[in-house]
């Protein structure tokens, strides 16, 4: 099943969402819209909105605060790739010039931290304290993986035990989360929340094993460098 058939039953939510996602993207600053319209264009799948939409239809009704969560997951989302692509030295993402090829580092960095403050400020202004702490618990755990694959990278004592806690921490936390704030933006209780935080998390180490098969896949379709992640 392709992945616009997925989306279909949400299809005019994601609709909606871009408007939003865009609208909050806005700075004074003209370069800072030239950038940020640079990063539209080159949207990645929306995979991480798209949870939160269906944690959301399935605990009860999508409103303004899950189209909130969807932006501030993406936000962040977008700034954590921004500044991985620094760290990683990488000049290209989803099959365009990264930000710091065209841009250089300094810039990109501060265009992360942008981002990162964008979202902080949409959850603030709308009192998502709630939605706010599952995020900020997620990019916590995100930079401990990413700190915990570099040391590991680097002693090559990696064994299958730390290999799952790595991506539970960097990619698994953030899925946990989109479907968390799916669920809390329609009041779900505690129960239901912890429920789709499970499905989250297991979402989440599916995404990134297959994410890593694909470094040593040979076709073309993955849309990313083969052996980057190897290497």
């Amino acid at each position: 099943m392709s992945l616009k058939n997925i989306k279909a039953p949400i299809s005019s939510h994601i609709k909606e969402f871009e408007k939003k996602f865009q609208s909050s993207m806005k700075s004074g600053t003209p370069l800072l819209n030239i950038i940020t319209k640079y990063i539209l264009k080159r949207k990645g799948k929306q995979i991480r909105p798209m949870f939160v939409f269906f944690a959301a239809d399935i605990c009860g009704k999508i409103n303004e605060k899950t189209y909130r969560a969807a932006s501030l997951i993406e936000l962040l989302h977008t700034a954590t790739l921004i500044h991985d692509d620094v760290v990683d030295d990488s000049n290209e993402r989803r099959g365009f010039f990264s930000l710091n090829a065209l841009w250089k580092n300094k810039i990109s960095v501060l265009v992360g931290d942008y981002l990162l403050s964008k979202g902080l400020l949409l959850a603030l202004d709308n009192d998502d304290f709630d939605m706010l702490k599952i995020v900020s618990d997620s990019v916590r755990e995100m930079s401990e993986g990413e700190l915990l694959q570099i040391e590991k990278s680097r002693s090559l004592d990696i064994s299958e035990e730390t290999y799952f806690e790595i991506i539970k921490k960097k990619t698994a936390s953030l899925i946990r989360a989109c479907y968390a704030c799916g669920a809390k933006s329609t009041e779900a209780d505690s129960s239901t929340i912890q429920k789709m935080k499970n499905i989250g998390i297991n979402t989440g180490i599916a995404f990134q094993i297959k994410d890593d098969l694909l470094d040593f896949n040979n076709s073309k379709s993955s849309g990313k460098p083969k052996g980057m992640d190897i290497k």
